[in-house]
């Protein structure tokens, strides 16, 4: 299996942390994950696309993994936007975004800004208008994880029960996304990040209409089938934002689908970067 080489690379005003495969020298694509997850989500898909010949880069947000948390605690949807924006003068080449969730968003808003440097901007199941009682699923699991969890076990049945995910029969491999905090286990996120100021504010929709308006760089969405987020209108509303986003169904999924599915959405992913990113 291909290794990563962890990297750090300037944010705005926060190191953000990533694990590398592949080429440095190879065009850059840029994985971005959902809320509460972290740049392991991505990592099967980064590997495909490295064996492919491109540089692969899995960053972890502001305030989640081991990339900084924010001294200010701004954990506003623009503030991960100007993060990405730092990534992309960090990188000085052009590249392909490509996220999840929140993820996803900061991808679109600050991939919008700068067109002379984002080739393709790839999202799995976002889009500017979601459904907020959708996004309630995601504000239950937070809170859920509030206290913290006595034992892995117990942070495998928050996974399942707030977010639809398969339930986990081997929890090991959760060590890595947890921290121990006065014997008891939480997500490696600053929980200011859960606040719900920063849980779909009203100024979060505004600045994905003003990104999807602005963006003129090629947009791909993979919308998840079963989707509690985005919806059918949320979709319409996208393409008359955005004239030149092509869509795209991932069958039998719900949002929070690509940690499962890394393989399905790299080969979708690989189509779009031969035409817009070519080797």
């Amino acid at each position: 299996m291909m290794s990563a080489t962890r990297i750090s690379l300037p944010g705005d005003g926060v190191a953000l942390v990533a694990d590398a495969y592949g080429d440095p020298a190879a065009p850059p694509v840029c994985f971005f994950h959902g809320g509460g997850q972290s740049r392991r989500s991505w990592a099967g898909s980064a590997r495909r696309v490295a064996q492919a010949g491109y540089y692969g880069l899995t960053f972890d947000l502001r305030g989640h993994g081991d990339s900084d948390w924010a001294s200010d605690g701004d954990y506003l949807l623009e503030a991960y936007g100007r993060d990405v924006e730092a990534i992309l003068m960090a990188l000085s080449r052009p590249v392909a975004l490509v996220g999840a969730s929140r993820g996803g968003q900061c991808a679109l808003v600050g991939g919008s800004r700068h067109p002379d440097r984002v080739r393709l901007i790839m999202l799995a199941d976002v889009a500017p208008h979601i459904d907020d009682e959708g996004v309630e699923e995601i504000r239950g699991f937070f809170r859920a994880s509030e206290a913290g969890f006595a034992s892995l076990d117990e942070a495998a049945d928050a996974l399942h029960r707030h977010l639809g995910q398969p339930r986990l029969a081997d929890v090991s491999g959760l060590a890595k996304a947890m921290r121990t905090d006065g014997g008891r286990l939480f997500w490696h996120w600053d929980p200011r990040t859960t606040s719900q100021e920063f849980l779909h504010p009203p100024s979060e929709g505004e600045a994905l209409v003003a990104a999807a308006m602005r963006v003129t760089t090629p947009v791909v969405l993979v919308k998840a089938e079963l989707s509690e987020i985005v919806t059918d209108e949320s979709v319409r509303q996208f393409q008359a934002l955005t004239p030149q986003l092509q869509v795209e169904v991932a069958h039998g999924v719900g949002h929070m689908f690509t940690g499962d599915h890394n393989d399905a959405f790299a080969e979708r992913l690989l189509r779009h970067l031969t035409t817009h990113l070519p080797l």
